[in-house]
């Protein structure tokens, strides 16, 4: 992906998929964000009724949680998917009337053969379409309505407003991960202030951001204790009334140490006071917001100016799955750049999507297909109930150790990370623990250090983990401590 032209299918996909998870958010002015149930009136809209040149739609009736389903027409878990009222396969449609293989559908009324669609109604040998009505020798059509050869109509047709385009839509932005997103949100913030901005995060904060910092240029961050595992309010308080501005204030939401979360709306509370914007880094806790169950921990969430995400954790997805979410679309601006072969002036008047403005990279994969394979096919609750499982292992893991006399808990989980140790082991015998069980191929696990002391640190991401293997971990980490004497433990 670098223009819209050579990736067409991949820039509509990424904008539904953005936008939706936007909206996850900050919600959509109709909706407080994460507030759709299953069942709930199918309200809201992915993409309003934007068109492509030729009248195609940028998704158009499309909708969150609303009549779409999986395989001829059941829903998983009794719920749509994200894409409301598209569906695959069976009587699917992706947002249209076009169909593929039997019926199924991409936006648009075009054919491929058999009569299965891509966007628009032009035609490839046999009826079959690409967007719009223009025409190829022997009637096949390219986008706009122009035909080649013989009349030419070379202007597209402007689309219409799409949702992400009126002002105040919440967006966001694909990138590789949390590093990218956090850095991306300290850009924005540099930019809306007019090139300068300190940062003010906790000393939990993730490392990413201090090194975000430092590559572009900015000052030193000043560091706030978090002396529970979280910023501290009061602590910050008393920062922000200290430091002259502009500031940035970075909360976290999943500590990549215990998974804690920050108390964000005493943070967003104290950043309103001061002026001070603020990111919210939920690289790991952001998948909460698809569980019911668990979704009220992020309360707060949508006071910030950008979040990043990573549903390469609690999304499931293979690398790269990062997005930053930006409550306000104008601070992208400052991405903007222009190159006349990827986005020309006139293309973008005419209504051609620009993609410059979405990305720090140029050519990119289109990493969004997998995101919205995974969303359409699960929905909310079939990854909520991702969510809930591995939340509840974690919470049996820290039971079992809580009632080993072998091992010691650090403190209950807050989303799905444990943090135990061998009862009465030296830290180096904790550490060598570690690496015995990983060079042995028996378990991988992290390490920590809080409260002084090093910890083992599991954290739960496979829903089909079962009490067995958690037992069996246990087990494991005993029979290996015992087989190393304190003061004698290899390197």
């Amino acid at each position: 992906m670098d223009s819209w032209d050579q990736a067409p299918a991949a820039s509509e996909l990424e904008t539904l998929v953005a936008g939706a998870l936007a909206r996850e958010i900050y919600g959509d002015g109709e909706t407080r964000p994460g507030s759709l149930e299953p069942g709930e009136p199918d309200e809201h809209r992915l993409r309003g009724e934007g068109r492509l040149p030729g009248g195609h739609g940028l998704p158009g009736e499309s909708r969150l949680s609303g009549e779409g389903c999986v395989s001829g027409g059941h829903g998983l878990s009794g719920e749509s998917g994200l894409f409301g009222e598209s569906c695959l396969p069976g009587e699917s449609c992706l947002s249209g009337e076009g169909r593929l293989s039997g019926g199924h559908g991409l936006p648009g009324e075009g054919r491929l053969p058999g009569g299965h669609g891509l966007p628009g109604e032009g035609r490839l040998p046999g009826g079959h379409g690409l967007p719009g009505e223009g025409r190829l020798p022997g009637e096949h059509g390219l986008p706009g309505e122009s035909r080649l050869p013989g009349p030419s109509r070379q202007a597209a047709e402007p689309r219409k407003t799409a949702a992400r385009d009126l002002p105040g839509a919440p967006d966001s932005l694909i990138t590789t991960g949390g590093t990218e997103s956090n850095q991306l949100a300290l850009l924005l913030a540099r930019e809306v202030y007019g090139g300068s901005v300190r940062l003010v995060c906790g000393a939990n904060a993730h490392h990413s951001l201090a090194r975000a910092a430092w590559l572009l240029g900015l000052p030193e961050p000043a560091v706030v204790p978090a002396p529970a595992g979280t910023l501290d309010p009061t602590a910050l308080d008393e920062t922000l009334t200290r430091l002259p501005g502009p500031l940035l204030v970075a909360a976290t939401a999943g500590t990549t140490d215990a998974g804690l979360i920050d108390p964000l709306p005493e943070i967003a509370a104290r950043c309103a006071a001061h002026g001070a914007r603020l990111h919210i880094d939920a690289a790991y806790g952001g998948g909460l917001l698809f569980s019911t169950r668990h979704r009220a921990a992020l309360t707060g969430l949508d006071a910030a100016d950008t979040v990043t995400l990573d549903l390469h954790k609690l999304g499931w997805q293979p690398i790269a799955a990062g997005l930053l979410a930006v409550k306000n679309p104008r601070d992208l601006t400052a991405l903007r750049q222009r190159a006349d072969y990827l986005n020309a002036a006139d293309d973008t008047e005419a209504g051609l999507p620009d993609l410059l403005g979405r990305s720090l990279r140029t050519t990119r994969r289109p990493d969004v297909l997998k995101l919205a394979v995974t969303l359409k096919t699960l929905g909310r609750s079939g990854l909520g109930t991702l969510v809930d499982q591995v939340c509840a292992r974690a919470r049996e893991l820290a039971a079992l150790v809580h009632d080993h006399p072998g091992f010691a808990l650090h403190a209950p989980p807050a989303i799905s990370t444990v943090l135990f140790r061998p009862a009465g082991a030296t830290d180096a015998t904790v550490a060598a623990v570690r690496r015995a069980l990983l060079t042995d191929g028996r378990a991988v696990l992290g390490r920590t250090r809080l409260d002084g002391r090093l910890w083992l640190k599991a954290t739960l991401l496979n829903p089909a983990t079962g009490p067995d293997d958690l037992a069996a971990l246990l087990h494991l980490v005993a029979a290996r401590r015992a087989t190393l004497v304190e003061g004698h433990t290899p390197r």
